[in-house]
């Protein structure tokens, strides 16, 4: 399997299909990895999109069950990971590309469109995660259960205070989408899709709030997942906006 190594981070990466490059991030939270279906999302977008696309997907730094590691960059988590997703599109010398997020895969493109934007021409936000106010721990309780003790295995160095604080600064600073404000979203002009879900780690409010203020948004149908007849439709939905995009 081919890595993208810098300095200490070494991401492990596939590559499906051709024509113009997708990005593709897969849900699972700090566990994303490049595993569909599952965790990773309801559909395996390489093998939907990958006749007309360039599918790029990877593991996240230190996920549990990857094999993509890095140090953990406590001061900045979240462009830690925007820092690996630009420069393996970078190492594969995509300059401009699409992105296609599930889950944490949502405030992911929202920092790479803060970062990017000139980069990524278009996004889809398929069931992204966001803050919900009446479960605000939520994401810091589930990764210190769920991702914590991989880590702790893989760099036996990190301490839980230090792992703790990465999880607070990562989920603890912010609200709605995480990684950008409404304001920021607001003026944010690259096109994006978003695929809402409800569930506690997806809100529906923050993805319908963040498509109502996009002003090039557009949103699928809902519920799209269930009953099993309606994802080729929101599936075709997603085709269509990619090629749209695609340059």
């Amino acid at each position: 399997m081919p890595f993208y190594e810098h300095g200490e981070v070494r991401i492990h990466y596939e590559v499906a299909g051709s024509g113009f490059p997708l990005l593709i991030i897969p849900g699972g939270g700090l566990n994303s990895t490049i595993t569909f279906p599952g965790p990773g999302g309801p559909f395996d977008p390489r093998s939907e999109f990958g006749g007309e696309f360039r599918c790029v997907v990877a593991d996240l730094r230190n996920a549990a069950g990857g094999e993509s590691s890095g140090p953990l960059e406590v001061d900045r988590p979240w462009d830690a990971y925007a820092d690996d997703q630009l420069g393996l599109m970078d190492h594969l010398g995509h300059e401009h590309f699409l992105v296609l997020g599930f889950c944490i895969g949502g405030p992911m493109i929202w920092n790479l469109l803060r970062r990017a934007s000139e980069r990524v021409v278009a996004a889809v936000l398929a069931q992204p995660s966001g803050f919900r106010p009446e479960m605000p721990d939520l994401f810091v309780e589930n990764n210190t259960k769920n991702w914590v003790p991989g880590v702790r295995e893989r760099h036996p160095e990190v301490s839980d205070e230090t792992a703790g604080a990465f999880l607070k600064n990562m989920y603890g600073q912010g609200d709605f989408v995480f990684t950008v404000t409404r304001d920021f979203v607001r003026s944010c002009q690259t096109p994006i899709l978003v695929l809402p879900d409800d569930v506690p780690a997806h809100p529906y409010a923050v993805a319908m709030e963040s498509a109502r203020l996009a002003p090039n948004a557009q949103v699928s149908l809902y519920p799209w997942k269930e009953p099993p007849e309606l994802m080729p439709i929101a599936i075709r939905h997603i085709r269509m906006f990619l090629r749209a995009h695609a340059q």
